[in-house]
């Protein structure tokens, strides 16, 4: 089934925003959400980081959208589309959506419609830096346009099939804490060490290795041989690394920093203080950049799965030892230094294998996730090709 396209100015009026002036303490720390790409967290926009007065409205270019109506970053955070749940003013970085005829396109069948043109509006974004669109992107984005009736069903379909993808996600999320809360209930917490654990540094059951970068000059230590990993290879839900985007040579990794299966890999240097102490599992053999610190459990006196656990529900600790304010360090001799509690190497494995059959279920939930994922993406295309069997 094909349906005529139109261009999204002729179904919507769109507004801007703008920021009123950080100058004037009048305008700022009102009861009204102000936002920015910042709050693009959910597709549901109802609250914002900063508010504002009625007279930093009256005063700015700022505009206050009424809820119920289509936003849009056209600078940063390009693709993203959500809907404000209320009245909200946003800043020069976003547009507004208003439907000029309710009976003509209905607001969830829009909304769906431009989150499956995410790629498309990405794809357009210009700028060296930070990428953005201009408002005539926006304006001359085909929009299908079946009856209202079938934009509604289609709306319907695509909401139940995105509830069921966020509840598999929701559910994997919760898996994953859950062992945070066994350790918690087996061990207490480790900040406050209130169960009397013996305290001792970590450099007295763990080997401290900082990962390095081979000679850029020399392209023959790069090539297929090993993963090189970095710190955007260790935040990931799995509690396991992501596949790396550079490899080494042999010749590289004699050159550079390699680690076994069972390691550890912490974020040691990044550009955001909250980045310090990003953990994961090394579950191969990979060689690692000096953003990353591994440490390696010595021979039955420190269990992997245990440190993992233990640094993660520590991290307020690791993080309270990094020496720069405005990025984020921890050098290799401030953590050896750190003092944990630890209790003994079998009460350790005792937790480790708890650990192993939720992992085991946590990634049963993440193929699922995965799978719902694949089946929104694939209505998603089809909605909006008149393939959807209604």
């Amino acid at each position: 089934m094909s349906w005529s396209s139109v261009a999204l100015s002729t179904l919507v009026d769109i507004k801007g925003g703008g920021t009123p002036s950080k100058a004037n303490p009048e305008y700022w720390n009102g009861s009204i959400p102000w936002a920015s790409v910042k709050d693009f967290k959910s597709s549901d926009l109802n609250s914002a980081s900063d508010y504002i007065t009625q007279e930093g409205i009256d005063n700015s270019a700022t505009s206050l959208i009424p809820s119920g109506n289509l936003i849009v970053p056209t600078r940063m955070a390009l693709g993203k589309v959500a809907i404000n749940s209320v009245d909200i003013a946003i800043n020069q970085d976003l547009k507004a959506l208003i439907i000029k005829d309710e009976s003509v396109v209905d607001t969830e069948y829009l909304f769906r419609c431009i989150q499956s043109k995410s790629e498309e509006i990405v794809r357009q974004g210009k700028g060296a830096t930070v990428k953005g669109i201009t408002v005539d992107v926006l304006k001359n984005l085909q929009i299908p346009l079946p009856p209202l009736e079938t934009q509604k069903q289609i709306a319907t379909v695509l909401e139940k099939s995105d509830q069921l993808r966020k509840d598999c996600q929701q559910m994997e999320q919760e898996l994953s804490n859950l062992a945070q809360s066994v350790f918690i209930d087996m061990f207490g917490d480790p900040v406050t060490n209130p169960k009397g654990w013996e305290m001792k540094a970590l450099s007295e059951l763990a080997s401290i290795v900082t990962g390095n970068t081979p000679s850029r000059a020399k392209p023959e230590y790069y090539g297929s041989d090993i993963e090189w990993i970095k710190s955007g290879n260790i935040n990931t839900p799995l509690d396991y690394l992501t596949v790396a985007e550079e490899y080494l040579s042999e010749d590289g990794k004699k050159a550079g920093r390699v680690v076994q299966s069972g390691s550890v890999l912490m974020t040691c240097i990044a550009g955001s203080p909250d980045c310090i102490g990003n953990i994961a599992i090394a579950d191969r053999e990979v060689a690692f950049n000096q953003q990353i610190n591994a440490l390696v459990p010595m021979d039955k006196k420190l269990d992997t799965e245990f440190l993992y656990v233990l640094l993660k529900v520590a991290k307020k600790i690791i993080q309270s030892a990094s020496t720069n304010s405005m990025k984020g360090m921890i050098s290799k001799s401030k953590l050896e230094s750190i003092q944990l509690p630890f209790p003994s190497y079998a009460e350790q494995c005792d937790f480790s294998t708890i650990y192993k059959k939720l992992q085991k279920e946590v990634k049963k939930q993440n193929e699922q996730v995965v799978e719902t994922e694949l089946m929104f993406d694939a209505l998603m295309q089809k909605a909006f090709k008149g393939e959807l069997n209604l």
